[in-house]
């Protein structure tokens, strides 16, 4: 069974006011501590199982740590590789709320959502590589403060790696409407579910990308991007979905960062069975869908306007449709993989709870309708980051 891990982007509020606070180095600080009292108590210690001190590399292998992100208003989860996603949801729960208690100790609590809701002026983070970024690419670094969702799924190869990219592309954009946690920026209703991808997709670099065909003409075309330098390096390939630089996974990197973990371990799961789906087509030799990346970037750009609640683009004719007949359509064209990987129930109770509740998107602003406060609206996002809202 293919291993999943997940990088969430959480962002740094005060939930009295709602504003985004420049606060990443000491909240990375006091986590740290905490993991060290907890190592050094043992098995009784708190915080995620196995975990390793916040901004320190693990023993071995990828993941278990926080870090900082591009902005100081902004940390990063990361979890180690998981087969057992009730193992994955455990680490993601656990780590929200090891940075929740270190947030909480400077007077700020952690946000799962895409985007800041209230005013901010986003605060960069002072270190090399994003002092060069800053002079490269100016008011798109210096803007740029946004929170997703990056998911690792394991492959036995670079060439199963490159064919699944090939397969996928066509169904990320309803990932994208399903994970949508980003209405408000700037203390305004954007009028888009996710804005948060179409400010993704300012990077030169970002988007849905084209059939590639072979890992050759992958690796020949990032290396050309990079020799344009309108990117700095490899680092910088920022597509919807791309071969991991560092580990033996595609990393799918189209979601928002979920309100509610569940919906994150659902969103991976899904992934999962993707990749699972994709790798049996590359195998048997069945070609990808012959659709061209700018009408993939149409169904991004409606996926983040709609999110569930309207039409998206069907993968497979690319007309208008339903967003739960799309759905729905997703979750037949993986359910064999899910049901080989035991996780049917769990994803059609996460649809299921979407329906019902709505999507990260829907729920904030169905506080805004109620209270007419965006700080309302960041104090339930809180809440719910924090485990505190059904």
């Amino acid at each position: 069974m293919r291993t999943v891990g997940v990088e969430e982007e959480l962002l740094l509020v005060e939930s009295a006011t709602g504003r985004a606070l420049s606060v990443a180095g000491q909240v990375l600080a006091r986590a740290t501590e905490r993991a060290a009292r907890a190592v050094g108590a043992g098995p009784a210690g708190a915080g995620p199982a196995g975990a390793a001190p916040a901004g320190t590399a693990p023993a071995t292998g990828p993941g278990g740590l926080l870090e900082r992100e591009l902005q100081q208003q902004q940390i990063e989860a990361d979890t180690r590789p998981h087969t057992d996603l009730d193992a994955l949801e455990g680490e993601l729960r656990g780590w929200r709320a090891t940075a929740s208690d270190a947030a909480r100790q400077v007077g700020a609590r952690v946000a799962a959502v895409g985007l800041c809701p209230t005013p901010v002026v986003p605060r960069t983070v002072d270190s090399a590589r994003y002092r060069t970024m800053v002079d490269r690419f100016g008011i798109l670094t210096t803007e740029h403060l946004t929170c997703g969702c990056h998911v690792h799924v394991s492959v036995d190869s670079r060439e199963e790696a490159v064919g699944v990219l090939d397969r996928i592309r066509v169904w990320l954009p309803p990932l994208l409407a399903l994970s949508s946690n980003s209405p408000y920026w700037q203390g305004r209703d954007t009028a888009y579910a996710s804005y948060r991808y179409l400010m993704q997709n300012r990077w030169p670099s970002a988007g849905p990308s084209e059939i590639f065909g072979s890992v050759r003409a992958y690796d020949e075309l990032v290396e050309k991007m990079v020799r344009t330098g309108a990117i700095l390096d490899t680092g910088m390939v920022y597509f919807d979905a791309r071969a991991s630089a560092r580990y033996p996974t595609v990393e799918i990197r189209v979601a928002d960062v979920c309100l509610d973990p569940a919906d994150t371990v659902m969103i991976a799961a899904l992934c999962r069975a993707l990749v699972d789906t994709a790798a049996v087509e590359w195998a048997e030799g069945r070609p990808p869908p012959a659709v061209p990346g700018m009408l993939l970037r149409l169904a991004g750009w409606q996926a983040g306007r709609e999110g569930v609640g309207g039409a998206l683009l069907d993968p497979v004719t690319l007309d208008p449709a339903p967003a739960w007949d799309v759905l729905g359509g997703l979750l037949e064209h993986v359910r064999p993989a899910l049901r080989a990987n035991g996780d049917v129930e769990r994803v059609e109770a996460g649809f299921d709870r979407v329906l019902a509740h709505g999507t990260g998107a829907d729920r904030q602003r169905a506080v805004m309708g109620r209270t007419g406060r965006l700080v309302d609206v960041v104090a339930f996002i809180a809440r719910a980051t924090a485990g505190m809202e059904d």
